[in-house]
């Protein structure tokens, strides 16, 4: 059955709300063939392609386009890959709306392009061929790099210097790698089978995936030197930032890293088939405004919670997720409780979580990042019973790496110091990502990697690396 296709911006086909908050299967459900020709079309061809400069990656926008609009979907998905070899992943996680698409040229008089759509189509579609190909990597250099994090950060790096003749070695603390792919982004967002399609892409680059390698603990950087001729710190910013407010240690607050870890990791979302502990209660208060809040509260809501509700201290209009995500969570009954601020944490004798006292905020000048400060209004106090929370306001470097590695520089909050190219302090230790610059999104930390990547392969050779495009030939 041939799809109904609309004229103008493809809409994308959903689960109806009330189907989803009852499993965490994909929401969104992809273009057909049908669609995706459609809205190739709407593609202009500019000259001078300023969705490609707004791409962190600088994926070859018009001609993987351009390719879906004459139906080469598997030419397609080489020119994509050319230069981004995760399509499936950035195809639903990448903020389009605010780089490639918020620079499109339709979009000055019309929707923008749907860009990260049809990327995802053209993932999809070769997956579900079974036949994902990939240019031929070039020829070995002899040159040996370990990578540290399985995140994407990490893998963009390791999928170019493979490419590049590199021989890569991923290093992942976990059992499972994609680090925060797969911890901590749901299932209805990142589908598994979607990103082991893509670990599996990159493992038929010739990259070593090494899982339970606690780098620090199971080795140094230094250990790893004498194994490698570079090696490139993607651990991230996994240590989750708190509230600092009394009670925050009562029975049923989490960090928004515990809760979605022991969901998504440990298969909670599976249950009873998994028996995994995790504690949902009937009222469930998410504290924070980005996309991780939106990802725990629509979990929450999965889990059975009968009311949940973020609480953000500034208006919608300020909050950092993506808008897509704040509609999907409003749609699912998620409430939002704006200009409001926990003061405490209040429990039971039994030291179990039953009520949080909040205040009101209003906006003030703005802070160092241009968004109006929230203001405490003064006896403005107020209540909301719960009995869960999470706390979603952040993370922060994890020291174990700098810790274990005393001649690598760090700043003044713990995020390792990079010069404009990557390089460390330390003779052969790069970084890039959340480790480097603080939380950010998935393609901010994919183009750092690549970035990395290419100093590193100058490094090593003592070359500029091959343009990030392989030759012919696909195998």
């Amino acid at each position: 059955m041939v799809s109904e296709v609309k004229a103008g911006r493809q809409p994308m086909p959903e689960q109806p709300p009330d189907e989803r908050i009852h499993n965490f299967d994909e929401v969104p459900l992809g273009y057909t063939p049908e669609q995706a020709f459609a809205e190739a079309r709407r593609c202009l061809q500019c000259k001078r392609p300023h969705c490609v400069e707004g791409c962190p990656v600088k994926v070859k926008i018009p001609q993987f386009v351009a390719l879906i609009a004459e139906g080469r979907f598997e030419e397609a998905a080489r020119k994509i890959k050319e230069t981004n070899a995760f399509p499936g992943i950035c195809g639903r996680l990448c903020p389009q709306e605010g780089q490639c698409e918020l620079t499109c040229v339709l979009g000055r008089r019309d929707e923008p392009v749907a860009i990260g759509r049809l990327e995802r189509f053209v993932a999809d579609w070769e997956r579900a061929r079974g036949d994902i190909q990939h240019p031929d990597p070039r020829p070995p250099t002899g040159h040996s790099v370990g990578v540290i994090g399985s995140g994407p950060g990490g893998l963009a790096a390791a999928a170019d210097l493979a490419m590049w003749g590199h021989k890569v070695t991923v290093y992942e603390l976990f059992h499972a790698a994609g680090g925060v792919l797969r911890y901590g982004i749901p299932r209805f967002r990142l589908p598994r089978e979607v990103l082991d399609a893509e670990l599996e892409y990159l493992e038929s680059l010739g990259v070593e995936l090494r899982l339970n390698f606690v780098v620090g603990r199971t080795a140094t950087i230094d250990d790893l030197l004498e194994e490698h001729g570079a090696v490139f710190v993607a651990t991230g910013a996994g240590l989750p930032r708190f509230l600092d407010v009394p009670g925050e240690n009562l029975l049923g607050v989490y960090s928004a890293n515990e809760f979605l870890t022991r969901v998504n990791l440990m298969r909670a979302d599976r249950f009873p088939e998994y028996h995994t502990p995790v504690h949902c209660g009937d009222d469930v208060i998410v504290v924070g405004g980005g996309n991780v809040a939106m990802d725990a509260a629509r979990t929450a809501v999965r889990l059975g919670a009968r009311k949940v509700t973020v609480l953000y201290r500034r208006t919608r209009a300020e909050m950092p997720a993506r808008d897509e995500e704040i509609v999907h969570a409003e749609e699912e009954g998620v409430r939002f409780e704006f200009l409001a601020a926990p003061l405490e944490m209040l429990g039971d004798d039994e030291g179990w979580l039953r009520v949080m006292r909040c205040e009101r905020m209003e906006l003030g000048a703005p802070d160092e990042t241009g968004r109006r400060r929230p203001v405490p209004i003064e006896g403005s106090e107020f209540e909301l019973p719960c009995d869960t929370a999470i706390v979603a306001i952040g993370s922060r470097a994890h020291p174990l790496v700098p810790d274990t590695t005393p001649d690598l520089e760090v700043s003044r909050r713990g995020y390792i110091a990079i010069d404009e190219t990557g390089a460390t302090s330390k003779p052969g230790v790069f970084a890039g990502g959340d480790i480097v610059t603080g939380a950010a999104t998935v393609i901010e930390a994919m183009g750092a990697g690549r970035r990395a990547a290419e100093s590193i392969h100058r490094y090593l050779t003592g070359q500029e690396p091959p343009n990030g495009t392989p030759p012919p030939g696909v195998r």
